[in-house]
């Protein structure tokens, strides 16, 4: 393996021990965030209000470095508002300026959208070609974004002047991450009576800037693809797992409480596999070695795989309940392969 490839790796061990230090009891949640900066996927935490998310993110942000911009999810909030802000200069005279996503230029590195639920759909169609083409026409010109990862986070308390995101939106999210309070007393205690987790701004501060150098991230990427390689019982492995979660009925599964011939409205996607190949490589390389193992796929694929996976309207209220059900079915139904 060439020394820079040990490099990248001990600077993502680096990076995980960072933000495990900063936002506590949430090991599972930074370990998926930096395996996704890995492939260069955009990433949506979802948990409860107060659970650290926007923190984490922020975080991670500064850890990758580079130009960051944000925004606030509102009801009010309109396409228009990423790309541009209107207001009186000290003359008197109109002005208009680049909004949060055009102010840093091509250049930008994260966009964080906090609170997506809460921006009406005409918003996320916006973002949906943020994410899918890295570009945006405003002021008569294109423009680019190489770099940019986009992270947003919603609540699942609130509904409230909240705007499910539609499918094709969701899908251009590489991971959706759970976020939930620390399991750990410890942890919780630790919150609530240091000091200095109290003061979010100072903490982030304290983090390394750019220790995974944001403008190298994309070769990383290609390098880390291209590296690791999966066998041919693998490749079954996956295949299977995705058909078996696409017509569970047809795969044997038993989901209790749930027909698994009336459960599933729309399966996982080529592009959701690709995903899922992308996400379990950067695993194994996160890992250390240069082939793909079950354990790895089993690792993220709940992350990549869960919210690309749509239920008919009946059981879409038991979302919560069942789409854990249908995984943990498909892992028990689908025969592991032997290393």
């Amino acid at each position: 393996m060439p020394s820079g490839m040990r490099d990248w790796r001990s600077r993502f061990a680096e990076a995980g021990a960072a933000l495990n230090g900063t936002v506590l009891g949430q090991e599972e949640a930074v370990r998926l965030i930096l395996l996704s900066v890995l492939c260069r996927g955009h990433v949506m935490l979802a948990g409860d209000v107060g659970t650290g998310k926007t923190t984490l993110l922020r975080a991670v942000a500064r850890v990758i470095g580079g130009p960051y911009a944000r925004i606030e999810g509102t009801v009010d909030l309109l396409p228009a508002d990423l790309l541009y802000t209107a207001h009186i200069d000290e003359d008197g005279r109109p002005r208009i300026e680049p909004g949060p996503v055009l102010s840093e230029g091509g250049d930008l590195s994260v966009f964080f959208f906090n609170e997506i639920n809460r921006a009406r759909p005409q918003v996320h169609a916006l973002l949906l070609r943020l994410m899918a083409e890295r570009s945006l026409t405003a002021f008569r010109r294109q423009v680019d974004f190489p770099h940019l990862q986009v992270f947003a986070d919603r609540n699942r308390i609130e509904r409230d002047e909240t705007f499910e995101l539609p499918a094709a939106a969701r899908d251009r999210f590489m991971m959706e991450i759970e976020v939930n309070a620390p399991a750990d007393a410890g942890d919780r205690m630790a919150l609530a009576f240091e000091t200095r987790f109290h003061d979010t701004g100072r903490l982030i501060a304290t983090l390394p800037e750019g220790l995974l150098p944001f403008r190298a991230l994309n070769d990383l990427a290609v390098a880390i693809q291209e590296e690791v390689h999966a066998s041919d019982t693998l490749k079954r492995y996956v295949h299977d797992l995705c058909e078996a979660l696409r017509d569970p009925a047809a795969a044997g599964l038993k989901i209790e409480g749930a027909d698994p011939a009336r459960l599933v409205h729309g399966g996982v996607s080529p592009r959701g596999m690709q995903a899922l190949v992308r996400a379990a490589r950067a695993a194994a390389w996160a890992g250390g070695r240069d082939a793909v193992l079950p354990q790895d796929v089993r690792e993220v694929f709940g992350p990549v795989m869960a919210h690309r996976t749509f239920l008919t309207p009946a059981n879409e209220p038991r979302r919560a309940r069942l789409i854990p059900a249908l995984i943990g079915a498909a892992f028990d139904a689908v025969p592991v392969p032997a290393a």
